[in-house]
C-alpha cells in the first residue's frame, strides 16, 4: 500500500433485528471493501440494485451499519498523534451494572474504543492525544478520576503493524498465508 492509498472498513453494531446465525452477504461484502458500490454488489449477489440500496439504508437507519472510515497507515503519514490502550478496573453500579460508567467513558473525545472484557480488566480502551502528555492528563484528571474507576492501566502504541485487518507494513502481505512447516 502506497502512502496515498486507502482502505476502508465498515462498521457495524449487531442487532437481534438483522444479525441472524448467518450474516448477510451485503455486510460481509462491505466489510471487506466499504466503498463497494451498489451496483458491483447486486452483480455479485445476484440481486438489484434498488434491493442493495434498500437493504444498506435499511442497516444505516437501524444502526447496524454506524459509518466508514478509512484506515489510514500511520507508518506513511506524519503525524504527532499519540495512541494508548487502557485497561480500567471498575465498579459495577447497581440496576446498570458496567453499562452507566462504560457510556460515560465512551462520551470522552479522546476514548476512539471502548469495549467491556473478560479477564484482568474490566474495560479497555483505545484512546488518542496530541502528545504523551495530553493522554496522560486525560487518564490522571479525567479518567482516574471518576466515581467508579479503581484503576488504570495505559500501554502507549509505539507502531502499528497491522490494523483491523490491513497488514501496515507490506500491502502483499494481506493476501500472504503464513508458510506451515512439516
Amino acid at each position: 500500500m502506497t502512502c496515498g492509498e486507502r482502505r476502508f472498513v465498515v462498521v457495524l453494531a449487531g442487532t437481534a433485528e438483522y444479525m441472524e446465525d448467518d450474516m448477510d452477504p451485503i455486510l460481509e461484502e462491505l466489510k471487506k471493501n466499504g466503498r463497494e458500490s451498489a451496483a458491483n454488489l447486486a452483480k455479485m449477489l445476484g440481486m438489484t440494485e434498488e434491493e442493495v440500496h434498500r437493504k444498506v439504508e435499511g442497516y444505516k437507519a437501524a444502526g447496524v451499519i454506524r459509518g466508514f472510515k478509512a484506515i489510514l497507515n500511520p507508518n506513511k503519514i506524519e503525524t504527532t498523534d499519540v495512541h494508548a490502550v487502557i485497561g480500567l478496573k471498575i465498579r459495577p453500579s447497581k440496576g446498570s451494572g458496567f453499562g452507566d460508567l462504560a457510556a460515560q467513558i465512551a462520551r470522552f473525545k479522546e476514548v476512539d474504543s471502548c469495549y467491556l472484557m473478560s479477564g484482568g480488566y474490566d474495560l479497555l480502551l483505545f484512546v488518542t492525544g496530541r502528545s504523551l502528555q495530553e493522554v496522560a492528563h486525560f487518564v490522571a484528571a479525567d479518567l482516574s478520576t471518576l466515581d467508579g474507576v479503581l484503576s488504570t492501566a495505559t500501554h502507549f502504541m509505539l507502531r502499528t503493524y497491522k490494523e483491523q485487518g490491513v497488514n501496515m507494513e507490506d500491502a502483499a502481505a494481506d493476501d500472504a498465508r503464513l508458510s506451515v512447516s512439516p
